[in-house]
């Protein structure tokens, strides 16, 4: 019985040992963490093909070349453009028709006169022509320098009739008028423009008007009032200056006129002006002492800017007709002219003048002057005058 006890109890223990031990498996089994994964170096992404010029943003372009310069012929290379005359006005052949028109209907009017029904052209029409060329203020130079070219044509048998006259009549004006002229380029900062005349001619009225032109062209304009033995003259160009916003450099009643002139050329170049004005008192021609005045306001300007002043304008009143030829040639043999301004166009003057003065003097016309208007203060060019003066209008064409 004891032995069977026995036997009993080591099965039971040789059980409990076995499931023990089956137990200890599993329970480490369940514990153990499972094998890691078998680790390999990670790969970059295969490479794909990129555009030439792709590169990663934020970074500098380490392999590429940089950009070249943009060629010399790019806008991007050019200079700026340098300082010129403002924009000119359309052509407006009608307006200055309309300007000229006390001229067209006495000096033009009587040239067309004398080829009116005439068929044949004679010697004695020519003749005829001379009257109303000399009446005109184109000069006896100038009057003898066209009619012998006409009658050189005619001794060829080329001017077979009026229209034919008429049209080397043209030409004639359009060759001796083509010696330039046309607006004061702006070259220099400030370009200097120096205007003389006599008493009464509209020098201070032509600054005033050229102020406005290049102020609406967005010009910085400075004005000098030069005249300072006329206090009348000093004011209105303080008016005219308040008008387009233009500074004006004056100094006391009775000063020298080449210190204001020197003050103001000083003046516009500190305050880096486009155009500097430089108004004078008027002068008479014949007057030595007075010439040589203007001719020391020219030098001090020239002291305090080398080079200037830029231009020189002789204004001339169209209405004085030969005498205005005589102030041209004084006023050429004092200072260097570079140009002419020729006022009151559209008054009595007869107009000749406009050739008499270009083909003696080989000084070219700049503006003239049709109204009392800022506007009416134009460019002067040679084809447009031409055919405004010697061209048929509405007016001539309903007439025909």
């Amino acid at each position: 019985m004891t032995t069977v006890i026995l036997v009993v109890v080591l099965l039971v223990a040789a059980a409990g040992v076995f499931f023990a031990l089956a137990r200890g498996k599993g329970g480490a089994a369940q514990l153990q963490a499972p094998p890691a994964p078998k680790t390999t170096p990670p790969q970059a992404p295969p490479r794909r093909e990129e555009p030439p010029r792709s590169v990663p943003r934020g970074e500098p372009p380490r392999e590429l070349p940089r950009s070249p310069a943009p060629p010399a012929s790019s806008p991007a290379a050019q200079p700026p453009p340098p300082p010129s005359a403002p924009p000119a006005a359309k052509k407006d052949i009608a307006g200055l028709r309309k300007g000229l028109a006390a001229t067209r209907g006495g000096f033009i009017a009587k040239l067309s006169a004398i080829f009116q029904g005439k068929k044949e052209i004679d010697p004695a029409i020519l003749e005829q022509m001379e009257e109303v060329m000399l009446a005109g203020d184109v000069g006896p130079k100038t009057t003898q320098a066209i009619l012998g070219r006409l009658r050189d044509s005619l001794g060829r048998s080329e001017l077979k009739d009026a229209d034919a006259v008429w049209s080397q009549l043209r030409a004639e004006a359009t060759r001796i008028l083509s010696i330039g002229g046309g607006a004061i380029r702006l070259g220099n900062r400030p370009t200097v423009v120096l205007l003389v005349g006599v008493n009464g001619v509209g020098k201070t009225t032509t600054i005033g008007k050229l102020a406005t032109r290049y102020n609406a062209a967005g010009k910085k304009v400075v004005l000098a009032a030069g005249d300072t033995f006329r206090a009348a003259a000093v004011q209105q160009l303080e008016v005219w200056g308040k008008r387009v916003g233009a500074e004006v450099v004056r100094g006391k009643e009775g000063a020298d006129p080449g210190a204001v002139a020197f003050d103001a050329t000083s003046s516009a170049k500190a305050a880096g002006a486009d155009l500097l004005l430089v108004d004078t008192a008027g002068r008479l021609h014949t007057k030595v002492p007075l010439m040589d005045e203007i001719k020391k306001v020219r030098k001090t300007i020239a002291k305090a800017m080398d080079g200037a002043p830029h231009e020189t304008l002789l204004v001339l009143d169209a209405t004085t007709g030969q005498n205005a030829l005589q102030q041209a040639t004084l006023f050429k043999e004092a200072l260097d002219l570079t140009g002419i301004v020729l006022t009151k166009l559209d008054g009595t003057a007869k107009g000749g003048i406009v050739l008499g003065i270009c083909d003696e003097l080989r000084v070219p016309v700049r503006y003239i002057g049709l109204g009392e208007r800022a506007e009416d203060l134009r460019e002067f060019h040679s084809d447009e005058f031409v055919e405004a003066l010697f061209g048929k209008g509405e007016d001539d064409v309903a007439a025909a």
